[in-house]
């Protein structure tokens, strides 16, 4: 499968990709991951692509538990100016992490290739309009609750069963509104207890019955850290790189990640033992 944007940089699904994280953000919850200048996000991004990132997602509003938005014109003025600048540089899909409509219409206008929408369009569904408009590939992920309070005791009595039926409904409301390249995400850490966010790796061969590819964004997240016994955001690393490999086991087609290179090395080193793939 192959997804093309409107700059025709193509996107191949068939091995395991690596998305690198840059968060233009004084408060996303990985302390590292913080860019605070458009220089500092590109030497990020550099070192990425050197590292083999195959796509560079960049967010302007951290969307971790608990936070609250920032308004349009401050998240404009994060992205903008360092997705204009990594373009300048590179020609490695540039991901946009939106979920407002102007802003992915300005981030796509500067160079953009996919969307990135946490909130499913539930936010603001004119994105859909923007992404049908420019024949972007789009990102569609399940999110329970706002960002502020997905965390406040979420609920399911079959969270794999209820994720698939959100994507069964939006994927046909998305092809119907002329959107066909579809990624899903099934939302990690976004209004999920820790056994869900175990449940929904477990059963991720499930998701591949919609037969679309699946994007898994696992980095260094509280359930990590509950699991290797509370640690912090920055001790999380091994925990991600254990999700990774068995990522790559199950045939994810796209891995989100703060780390490139250690989460790289991982996919390289798995695919060499199913596949003698290097």
């Amino acid at each position: 499968m192959v997804y093309t944007t409107p700059w025709n940089r193509k996107i191949e699904f068939g091995r395991t990709m690596v998305m690198g994280i840059i968060n233009v953000t004084p408060d996303s919850f990985f302390a590292d991951s913080r860019k605070q200048s458009v220089l500092e996000a590109v030497e990020t991004a550099k070192k990425m692509i050197e590292e083999g990132a195959d796509i560079i997602d960049v967010g302007g509003m951290s969307t971790r538990p608990g936070s609250d938005p920032v308004d349009e014109e401050e998240e404009l003025n994060r992205v903008i100016p360092v997705i204009r600048a990594i373009r300048s540089i590179t020609d490695v899909p540039i991901s946009v992490d939106t979920y407002r409509w102007r802003v992915a219409l300005k981030a796509l206008e500067a160079g953009a290739d996919i969307v990135n929408d946490i909130s499913g369009y539930q936010f603001e569904p004119d994105i859909v309009r923007v992404v049908s408009e420019n024949n972007v590939p789009y990102v569609l992920m399940h999110i329970k609750g706002t960002p502020k309070t997905m965390q406040e005791n979420p609920h399911y009595e079959d969270v794999v069963k209820e994720i698939k039926e959100y994507f069964t409904e939006k994927i046909e409301y998305l092809k119907e509104k002329g959107v066909n390249q579809i990624v899903l995400d099934p939302g990690i850490g976004f209004g999920k207890r820790y056994e869900d966010n175990l449940e929904i790796l477990r059963r991720i061969d499930e998701f591949k019955e919609l037969k679309l590819p699946i994007l898994i964004g696992a980095s260094r997240k509280s359930f990590i850290g509950i699991t290797l016994g509370n640690v912090p955001p920055e001790e999380r690393l091994e925990g991600t790189l254990a999700v990774t490999a068995y990522c790559t086991l199950k045939g994810v087609d796209i891995i989100r990640v703060h780390d490139v290179l250690p989460n790289k090395r991982v996919i390289r080193m798995m695919e060499a033992i199913l596949w003698q793939r290097l």
